[in-house]
């Protein structure tokens, strides 16, 4: 099966050739991915090198956190793709809500509802095992409306805070 993953405006075709390989554009890969646990934390082996990423879907969307980075993917496959495209493209508008992509405490809250933000810019900082997060913006807006302070503990998928 064909896919087409789109991350942060760049897209990535993807193959799975076999249980343990994928096409990643014109590349084959060995690849090896686990569930730690039935949690959404997976280790991950990919042509060697060793991973650790939380992983969770939404409604059109995956949220994936690897490397305290924060990334929004869609994947689509070739027929969905061709057919959305053929329709033309919508731009991003409506609200966003920034979840937890993990359960964690709230080490600081960078920014003030109101506030104009710029894609990439620090949202918010999450502690989680040891390891402290920043979750970024997806897009321009304005910080809409913050829901948790520093010193508070959040569970998984818990809203953070939006942005319009």
């Amino acid at each position: 099966m064909k896919y087409v993953t789109t991350i942060e405006g760049k897209e990535y075709n993807i193959e799975i050739v076999d249980e343990k390989h994928i096409r990643l554009n014109d590349q084959v890969l060995e690849v090896d991915l686990v569930s730690v646990n039935g949690q959404p934390v997976y280790s991950l082996l990919l042509g060697g090198k060793s991973y650790e990423a939380y992983i969770y879907p939404e409604e059109k969307e995956w949220q994936v956190l690897l490397h305290g980075q924060q990334y929004k993917a869609t994947v689509e496959d070739e027929r969905e793709k061709r057919l959305k495209t053929a329709g033309g493209a919508r731009a991003e508008t409506g609200e966003f809500h920034l979840k937890a992509p993990m359960p964690g405490l709230v080490v600081s809250v960078p920014v003030e509802e109101g506030q104009t933000i710029k894609k990439g810019q620090v949202l918010l900082i999450l502690e989680s095992m040891k390891m402290q997060n920043e979750l970024k913006s997806p897009r321009d807006g304005t910080v809409h409306r913050i829901r948790v302070r520093p010193g508070e503990s959040v569970e998984q998928r818990q809203t953070l805070l939006s942005v319009m």
